[in-house]
Order: structure tokens, then C-alpha cells, then sequence
């Protein structure tokens, strides 16, 4: 299973949402995280993964499940998204 997060370094939506990112971490879940602002290579593969569902970051998918999200969100919401849920 893959798990993606794309964030933006000075993104204060990603840095709510980064000790959430880490404590799933933390729980063995094995999370790739792209920064795009400042990393053309990750910007394009944003693009490739979003499809316009979100336009921004943070961005996490999940690409065996296919699921993603947009925006910080809660640790469960996260944690049933790591988990393919």
C-alpha cells in the first residue's frame, strides 16, 4: 500500500495537520510525503494524483484504496484513510 501525503513547506493548513501525519508515522504506518511548493518533480505528480479533486494541499491518497483527502483533518479521518477505510 502506498500512502502519499503533498504538502506546501510554508502551508499553515499542512503544519495543523503535520503531528497528526507524524503520530500515524509513529504507528508504523509508512507515509511518502512530497513537498510541491518549492519541488517542481512533486508539483507535477500532485497534479498526476489530485485530477482536480483538490487544487491544493495538503493532498493525501491512499493508491491502493484509491481513497483521498483535502485539507488537515482529524487523526480517526486520517487514520481510516491510512488504513484503505
Amino acid at each position: 500500500m502506498s500512502l502519499f501525503e503533498f504538502y506546501g513547506a510554508e502551508c499553515p493548513h499542512c503544519q495543523t495537520v503535520a503531528p497528526v501525519v507524524e503520530r500515524l508515522k509513529k504507528e508504523g504506518f509508512a507515509i511518502e510525503q512530497f513537498e510541491t511548493w518549492h519541488d517542481e518533480k512533486n508539483a507535477r505528480m500532485l497534479e498526476k494524483f489530485d485530477k482536480g479533486f483538490c487544487g491544493g494541499v495538503p493532498f493525501f491518497i491512499n493508491t491502493e484504496s484509491g481513497k483521498w483527502i483535502c485539507g488537515s483533518e482529524s487523526y480517526e479521518k486520517l487514520r481510516a484513510w491510512a488504513e484503505g477505510k
